[in-house]
């Protein structure tokens, strides 16, 4: 089934996940502006452009998702969702200066092994 997808296909279910995981950073990011819980502090969160653009990206990702679906089974496009696993700890690294260990790269690959196996 994997070889039958279009190129779209493809690019919505590894750039889903990537806009799913770019938008987890960006929310990383809001929280270290993020006050005290209170109604003033939410307001000027709601107002963060980091967080606006964060909530962009899940929407863009959710409506490319949908059209995914339209194509593929979910039970086969789910498993790629199991890429953000993959993708978060990257973006974290590059923009957030977080480190990557070899157990995070011992992960990855079972995380994509997994996914061959489900889809292969």
């Amino acid at each position: 089934m994997l070889s039958n997808l279009s190129v779209s296909n493809w690019l919505g279910l590894i750039g889903t996940p990537l806009l799913i995981a770019s938008g987890q950073v960006l929310f990383k990011m809001t929280s270290a502006t993020a006050g005290e819980l209170s109604v003033r502090n939410l307001l000027a969160l709601f107002l963060n452009p980091v967080l606006v653009a964060a909530l962009l990206l899940y929407g863009l990702g959710t409506i490319i998702w949908i059209y995914v679906l339209k194509a593929v089974p979910l039970t086969m496009a789910y498993s790629f969702m199991g890429l953000t696993f993959c993708f978060v700890p990257l973006l974290a690294q590059v923009f957030l200066g977080e480190a990557l260990t070899l157990r995070y790269a011992i992960g990855a690959v079972f995380i994509i092994a997994g996914m061959l196996a489900i889809n292969g």
